[in-house]
């Protein structure tokens, strides 16, 4: 009877090294990420101390995949749930793939994805226009703009590079039986050179809050630094923005393992109101592994006028100003771990 057992076991084996075999060209990837900070906020009246989830990577487990169907061609497909890291909950109640839900195709010539993702104004946003990365209470520019980050039904082509070049176009089909038009439409460029990056991205969603928004800018790498300039405005969303405004701002690598950055951004109110804003900031980041890294920030927001802004990080709402036109203040420690 043992004998039988071990032989049952052996041809476990080879059956699975067999499977493993046959689907070589698959792959499914597990990946994830958690982002949990302590923040101290004065909205204009006393300082708050909370903890927060994502103010600068959403929290996030996701499924990855692709499998190779001939030598130039691949399936692929993003599953990506957003969470709290501070108490479990979905980011976004009642939808378990908030983040990411699309199965798409690539080849040499691009991919092409379809169902919901990243907006492709979203991925500069993210990737390159300030030195804090759009991200904790210290990005001015992710505070004070607006955009769409993610797209319901959305058909995209993300082209290779050529020469330094690249583009995403997205079109966001309307849901079944909501109309016959488009909800919107999404354009991004950008080009890369040796230090030199710089992008420009459109968006123009339709319906009551419709939002028609530009984003844009400039880095350059100087030995250890890399300085960034860029731009927003935007026009729709719900209460309306009606805004424009730039961001300057610089990283210094101080080690391999530790960055320092500074920056400055000023918006101006294009409705008429002077409800004016701007930010001082600061942050550093400090890797302890290569999947580990700590970060503090510092934010000094100003309201003009009755501007109602405030420091809100990446997945967070932020507190409301005491009142309209009330300075915003705040500092933030936190972790992020990557698996």
């Amino acid at each position: 009877m043992r004998k039988r057992a071990v032989c049952s076991v052996y041809v476990l084996l080879a059956l699975g090294a067999s499977a493993r075999c046959a689907h070589a060209q698959s792959s499914v990837t597990l990946y994830g990420l958690i982002d949990t900070s302590i923040e101290i906020t004065n909205p204009g009246s006393s300082w708050t101390p909370r903890v927060d989830s994502g103010a600068y990577r959403g929290s996030r487990l996701g499924l990855r995949g692709q499998e190779q169907i001939d030598s130039d061609t691949r399936i692929l497909f993003d599953l990506e749930n957003g969470f709290n890291s501070t108490n479990g909950a979905f980011a976004s109640a009642g939808t378990l793939f908030n983040r990411q839900a699309w199965i798409g195709v690539g080849a040499p010539w691009g991919e092409l994805r379809l169902g919901r993702q990243y907006s492709p104004i979203y991925i500069p946003f993210k990737g390159g226009l300030d030195a804090f990365g759009a991200g904790t209470i210290a990005s001015g520019l992710n505070n004070l703009s607006k955009i769409t980050p993610y797209t319901n039904n959305g058909l995209a082509y993300l082209s290779p590079e050529l020469h330094g070049f690249t583009t995403t176009l997205l079109i966001a089909l309307p849901q079944s039986g909501n109309g016959n038009g488009l909800s919107g439409n999404f354009e991004t460029f950008a080009y890369r050179n040796g230090p030199f990056h710089i992008s420009y991205a459109h968006q123009q969603t339709t319906g009551a809050t419709g939002l028609r928004a530009n984003l844009g800018g400039v880095s350059y790498d100087i030995g250890k630094t890399t300085a960034f300039v860029s731009f927003f405005n935007g026009d729709g969303g719900s209460p309306r923005y009606h805004d424009e405004g730039v961001s300057v701002s610089a990283r210094y690598a101080v080690s391999a393992s530790l960055r320092a950055s500074l920056g400055y951004t000023y918006m101006r109110d294009q409705s008429g109101g002077d409800n004016n804003a701007d930010q001082f900031s600061a942050a550093c980041e400090y890797d302890l592994s290569a999947s580990l890294m700590l970060y503090a920030s510092v934010g000094m927001l100003r309201n003009h006028g009755d501007a109602e802004f405030t420091l809100r990080g990446v997945d967070q709402t932020g507190l409301a100003p005491a009142y309209p036109g009330a300075p915003v203040r705040g500092v933030q420690f936190g972790v992020i771990d990557r698996f």
